[in-house]
């Protein structure tokens, strides 16, 4: 278990709150009470007014675990950190009120502009509950949730170690001196190493990568293309996708043997329902399943803690039988899903309701049972696999199906989906055994995790491998017209798939796939995360190609090119110029231009005026009656010879 970061408040220290600066990070800090009359209610919310009704009921009752833990001693204090993921509501017009009222929610509106373009929002808890027997009900809970519109885990989870204890100790006052030193923050740069001070501590915390992160609708741009590319599978010093921190080993540990299979159903958008005992545990395992994936973007809806109070459950409670599940990877610890959503067809159970890891046996879904101090070798893992009594056990299991779950918790996976990809053994034998002591199994779980995650990177890397060409930028070939446009070759699904059935799917996955490989890569095709994480790359491709092409432009030698030219193609190339010319005027004047922009516009009108002069004098004529193209060569009579050509001097005058 990490520690918490130490962390004191000097009084004399006055740090002014940015809003501006704080809503790039959080976009909001709530205090929230649960009330033996009145429920779930929002004590405090910094900055005020920032939720819309709608949405402080919906996080204030996805702030508290299902019910009070009874694992405690009755005169305790017991702490837990989760998170959870709500879609946004837009802020409604107030009806009824004056003209300056309405005017606060158009600046509210305006302020939370970077929140609201995201449609979803993860809020992180830091849950207390103070068991007391002379309290009403033996107890009380309280919650400290950072709301923000980024899954931003490696900074909140440690920023919660500190603000949740110290808000207990100096009250409301914690969230302002929080607040105050968020927005000092520089601005989050995705993939990037942030250094974050926090009062006397300081965040050391990787962001996830941009191509990792929905775009959420939003257009693509040069700044938000540039960084969106994959970075190399070999380099894993920086995260490859969402939630690279998530303790894949510690959480699947009694399910090992079925990661490869959890692996497949997240590739192909399966939908997921994954039970555990608490809260922590069962967003671990949310985390750890869109972690498995990387560096694919996940377009499923992934909710990591998700209540029968949120919106959605009344749709998905009404589905009839037989009708298809939506999406979704939904983590939950109310064995009332197990009834209400019978419909999913992927069922994981996973954790221990136990309090230490380290006293707490581990039930595979073959129904053996490992003690902790057992090692995790191949040979174990294997013996159990094919016992009789696990065969027995596993039986048992599918035959009483997730429901068994009501009177015993156990690890198991319920599922009928035929699974591609074969367990790699060679991967779990080299998995270490953590021991007895907290702290080795602290740092067996960091070498486990690494060598988890390394391997599915590689896995998921190879197995998007074959969708390369249609992702390869190309440059001008010599001797050839920079202004052409550049071609891409366009997708076709049946013309992949036969092409590929063709080639093969590569040695790496030639030897974990079984025969009906293909199959996994049509559902992939089918599946929602296959377009969303296509057009991504796609355009970042484009982006990147479009710089290229561009570069090429520049450093085109124009006269050189149209002494090669027949004069039909001469015609071509000058509206071509007078195409590329257009668009880059129009970036300046929308404000979204190149650094560059004014020396390049200055190049095309050099391009531009030296075609044009090596074009028949009826021709001049005929093109400068358009008015926006002769301000495009006013101004500069230039001479230019060209070999075989007449020398022409254009001096154009500017329509009044």
């Amino acid at each position: 278990m990490s520690r918490s970061p130490s962390f004191s408040v000097k009084s004399e220290v006055n740090v002014k709150l940015d809003p501006e600066s704080l809503q790039k990070w959080v976009v909001a800090f709530c205090i929230i009470r649960f009330d033996l009359e009145q429920g779930q209610l929002i004590e405090e919310c910094y900055p005020p007014d920032c939720l819309t009704q709608d949405e402080e009921l919906e996080v204030a009752f996805s702030s508290f675990p299902d019910s009070i833990s009874q694992h405690q001693n009755r005169s305790s204090i017991h702490d837990c950190i989760f998170f959870f993921r709500v879609r946004r509501k837009e802020i409604s017009q107030p009806r009824n009120v004056s003209s300056s009222e309405i005017a606060e929610v158009d600046e509210l509106r305006s302020k939370s502009s970077v929140a609201r373009r995201s449609k979803y929002m993860y809020g992180f808890v830091f849950n207390r509950q103070r068991h007391d027997e002379r309290l009403r009900r033996g107890g009380e809970q309280k919650s400290v949730v950072i709301l923000s519109h980024n899954p931003y885990s490696t900074v909140f989870k440690p920023l919660l170690q500190i603000m949740g204890p110290l808000y207990f100790d100096i009250g409301k006052k914690a969230l302002e001196h929080i607040a105050a030193f968020v927005s000092m923050w520089p601005a989050p740069v995705p993939g990037k190493q942030m250094e974050l001070p926090i009062g006397n501590a300081l965040l050391k915390a990787h962001l996830p990568p941009a191509h990792s992160l929905p775009m959420d609708g939003e257009t693509f741009s040069e700044e938000s293309t540039s960084s969106m590319a994959p970075f190399l599978p070999n380099n894993l010093s920086v995260p490859q996708g969402l939630f690279h921190d998530s303790d894949l080993f510690g959480t699947f540990r009694g399910l090992l043997l079925q990661l490869w299979l959890l692996w497949e159903l997240q590739l192909i958008g399966e939908p997921i329902l994954i039970i555990a005992p608490t809260p922590p545990q069962c967003c671990e395992a949310v985390a750890g399943l869109v972690s498995l994936v990387a560096p694919l973007l996940c377009s499923v809806d992934f909710r990591p803690y998700f209540t029968i109070h949120d919106p959605e459950f009344s749709y998905l409670n009404t589905l009839q039988d037989g009708a298809t599940f939506p999406p979704m990877v939904l983590g939950v610890t109310n064995l009332f899903f197990l009834k209400s959503l019978r419909n999913i067809p992927h069922i994981v159970s996973v954790g221990t309701p136990a309090v230490s890891r380290l006293a707490q046996t581990s039930r595979s879904s073959s129904g053996s049972v490992s003690g902790a101090s057992e090692g995790l070798g191949l040979r174990q893992l294997s013996l159990k696999k094919f016992s009789p009594s696990n065969f027995l056990n596993a039986v048992k299991l599918r035959r009483d199906g997730p429901l068994c779950l009501m009177t015993e918790h156990k690890e198991a996976i319920w599922s009928t989906y035929p699974a591609v990809t074969k367990p790699d053994t060679s991967i779990l034998n080299r998995l270490i055994d953590a021991g007895l002591s907290p702290r080795v199994e602290e740092s067996m779980s960091v070498v486990n995790n690494e060598i988890l995650r390394r391997h599915f990177l590689e896995l998921t890397t190879n197995f998007l491998a074959p969708f390369g060409p249609y992702f390869r930028t190309t440059t001008p070939s010599e001797g050839s017209s920079p202004f052409d446009e550049p071609s891409r070759p366009e997708f076709s699904a049946d013309e992949f798939l036969a092409s590929l059935s063709t080639r093969g799917p590569g040695k790496f996955l030639a030897k974990r796939m079984r025969s009906n490989w293909l199959d996994l890569y049509r559902r992939f095709l089918k599946g929602p995360n296959f377009m969303p994480w296509f057009q991504r790359r796609r355009a970042v491709a484009e982006q990147e190609q479009h710089r290229l092409w561009r570069q090429a432009r520049m450093s085109a030698d124009v006269p050189r090119l149209v002494s090669k030219l027949p004069e039909l193609e001469v015609v071509d190339l000058f509206n071509a110029i007078e195409r590329h010319l257009l668009k880059e005027i129009e970036l300046q004047e929308s404000r979204r231009a190149y650094s560059d922009s004014a020396a390049t516009c200055q190049k095309l009108k050099g391009d531009l005026l030296t075609v044009f002069n090596v074009l028949p004098k009826d021709m001049h004529q005929l093109l400068l009656l358009n008015p926006q193209r002769a301000s495009l060569l006013c101004g500069s009579p230039e001479l230019t010879k060209l070999p075989g050509r007449p020398l022409v001097q254009v001096g154009v005058k500017s329509p009044r």
